[in-house]
């Protein structure tokens, strides 16, 4: 029906301007909010435009379509809400890497479906010919017209697809602690990942030699490639996860629009390059803001290249400082650069960090937020904590913005935070982060560090900025630390 058709058409096209708002309004926290309405209203049109299509409805008639499609509407709605309840910001990464994984794994099963429904359709096409050279011609005819490319649309969709979702298991396991955050260096692991993409890209040939053999080729390429996604995560250290979860992202997008195209849906073609180029875009911009290529990213052992030899051995003592000494550190202060890492998040301490910072502000300090590009596990996890707690956005800085400042400030405050404020990534060339830009949190007058304990960050490697003369580390949890220094200076200011 040409009256459908033209409905369909503006409907995703409405969906697609939704989707691009949104993504123009996700880029500012100001305008976060409003990029999350209209893409939910651009999610809903598109859904809403898919179940209004006639295939939809042909399926309906065998009692096939709107019964499982509603059925896993609600499962998923009801997962979701679950989810939502339940997971803390802190277990956010984790779970963004688990969504990724699961747009993997429908790609794959779809990709086979799509596959498996083509290759009986072509069976039965040529099963009803009454001559064996009308049958040989239509089957020439189907390899070498419209087959062939559709072929190449379900292979691209499953392999990449399969790349995502085990990349994307592995990223979640490293980002939920099950896996180390020490990357996997395999000897010759660059020549293995070369030999597993021409081995996975030369599997299409047979698919057209072979034909009634193309799902088992598709099979053992999908294995291959699934390993190749675990391999080419594995061998990226933890502290650099959030660039890779950026990537994952960028991955399930281009994911999607393979889809698209598979199933010649142009809404997805269109929402699946959306999310996969603004996710390229987002790892690029995250790799330059380290100093790192981003082709360190997509082969594999990102964060390794530089160093070249034993990193070298720190020595001395952490010398602590109790609540009374650091208030009288604080009393002194009129500028504090407050840099909050992932032990902030564990801690759900953002809320008494900003009650923190608005007693400081009340009595004249210049307080500011020094924010690193990979703080956390996922890009702007910190800056989604802080706007959680209702801290102003102008005072929360990037690291290119405030970096040049902490020679003029009294006091640098570092909660959870310990790579990301690791001088040896300037000083030690063989160290794992060596030339990844830093927050010099050690140039201000004090440095205050909230660390739970002695141990090492989650790049695994010691930090020297804690054994520093000027460094004084305030232990405990990071939110017990933040409420009885907020106790302490609210009885300075009642006895003064």
């Amino acid at each position: 029906m040409p009256e459908m058709d033209g409905l369909l058409t503006t409907a995703y096209l409405v969906a697609a301007v939704l989707f691009i708002l949104s993504l123009g309004g996700l880029s500012n926290q100001e305008s976060a909010r409003r990029g999350n309405t209209f893409g939910i209203l651009g999610m809903v049109v598109a859904v809403v435009a898919t179940l209004a299509h006639p295939k939809i409805a042909v399926l309906d008639q065998a009692m096939i379509g709107y019964p499982l499609i509603l059925g896993g509407v609600i499962l998923g709605g009801v997962v979701g809400i679950i989810l939502a309840l339940r997971v803390q910001m802190t277990s956010m990464p984790q779970l963004v890497a688990m969504l990724h994984s699961f747009v993997g794994l429908a790609a794959v099963l779809v990709g086979f479906s799509t596959f498996l429904a083509m290759d009986g359709s072509h069976a039965a096409e040529v099963a009803d010919g009454h001559e064996a050279a009308a049958a040989a011609t239509t089957a020439a005819t189907a390899i070498t017209g419209e087959h062939i490319v559709h072929v190449i649309e379900i292979f691209l969709d499953v392999i990449i697809g399969a790349i995502t979702f085990t990349g994307s298991v592995i990223a979640w396991l490293k980002l939920d602690g099950k896996l180390s955050g020490k990357p996997l260096l395999l000897p010759g692991r660059h020549v293995l990942n070369i030999l597993m993409v021409l081995a996975t890209v030369g599997l299409i040939v047979p698919m057209f030699i072979v034909p009634e053999l193309g799902v088992y080729f598709l099979l053992v390429a999908t294995i291959i490639a699934a390993i190749l996604g675990a391999h080419l995560v594995m061998a990226i250290g933890g502290a650099d996860m959030p660039v890779v979860v950026s990537l994952l992202n960028s991955y399930s997008g281009w994911t999607a629009a393979a889809a698209g195209f598979m199933l010649e849906n142009d809404l997805l073609i269109v929402t699946g390059a959306l999310v996969g180029s603004s996710g390229a875009i987002l790892s690029v911009i995250m790799c330059r803001a380290m100093n790192r290529s981003i082709w360190n990213v997509v082969f594999g052992g990102f964060g390794t290249g530089k160093s070249t030899g034993p990193a070298r051995v720190v020595e001395g003592e952490m010398t602590e400082i109790e609540t009374d000494a650091l208030v009288e550190v604080l009393d002194d202060a009129k500028s504090v650069i407050i840099v909050p890492g992932y032990g902030m998040a564990v801690a759900q301490a953002q809320q008494a960090v900003h009650t923190f910072t608005r007693t400081l502000r009340d009595r004249g300090v210049d307080v500011r937020f020094a924010i690193h590009p990979v703080a956390g596990r996922l890009p702007g996890h910190m800056n989604v904590l802080l706007a959680e707690a209702g801290v102003p956005y102008d005072i929360v800085l990037e690291l290119e913005e405030i970096n040049d400042d902490f020679s003029k400030t009294d006091v640098v405050f570092i909660i959870g935070a310990n790579d990301i404020v690791n001088p040896d990534a300037l000083d030690d060339p063989h160290s794992p982060i060596a030339g990844m830009p830093v927050l010099h949190a050690w140039e201000a007058k004090h440095t205050i560090v909230l660390k739970r304990g002695r141990g090492k960050g989650y790049a695994g490697i010691v930090n020297p900025l804690f054994l520093r003369e000027k460094t004084r580390m305030y232990f405990g949890d990071a939110r017990d630390s933040m409420e009885t220094l907020n106790a302490a200076l609210k009885s300075r200011e009642k006895a003064a």
